[in-house]
C-alpha cells in the first residue's frame, strides 16, 4: 500500500533576514482568503506556526520563528499579524510527496527463518 503521497500547500515569503513559511489548506483557501477577508484565518492556515528556512528558500528545513525574528522582519511579533502579512506578499507552492513503498514488518515475527 503506498503512503506519503498527500498534497502539501505552503506559502513561502523571502524576507530581509531570513525566509518565511507557513502551511496552508490549498491554492484556493488563500486565493479565496484574498478575495474575501471576512474568512477566518483558521479555515486558510493548517498551523497557526511560522517557520523560518534561513535564507534556504522554500525546501530549507523549518525552524519556528523567534518572536525577535518575527519583530524585526514584520513589526510585530503578534502571529495573526504576521500570518496576514506572509499571505498577502508571499507564493502559493503545491508539493506533493513520493510515494513510498516498503515492507511493513521485516522480522515476519516468528515466521522469519533464525
Amino acid at each position: 500500500m503506498p503512503r506519503g503521497n498527500a498534497a502539501q500547500t505552503k506559502v513561502h515569503l523571502q524576507g530581509k533576514d531570513d525566509d518565511f513559511v507557513i502551511y496552508v489548506d490549498s491554492t484556493k483557501a488563500v486565493q479565496d482568503w484574498k478575495d474575501d477577508r471576512s474568512i477566518p484565518l483558521a479555515q486558510v492556515v493548517s498551523g497557526f506556526k511560522i517557520f523560518v528556512t534561513h535564507k534556504h528558500g522554500a525546501q530549507g528545513v523549518g525552524d519556528e520563528a523567534s518572536k525577535s525574528t518575527l519583530e524585526n522582519q514584520f513589526g510585530s511579533h503578534n502571529e495573526d499579524e504576521c500570518i496576514i502579512k506572509i499571505l498577502e506578499g508571499g507564493t502559493v507552492q503545491d508539493t506533493e510527496g513520493g510515494e513510498r513503498q516498503g515492507s511493513k514488518n521485516d522480522s515476519m515475527g516468528t515466521r522469519a527463518a533464525h
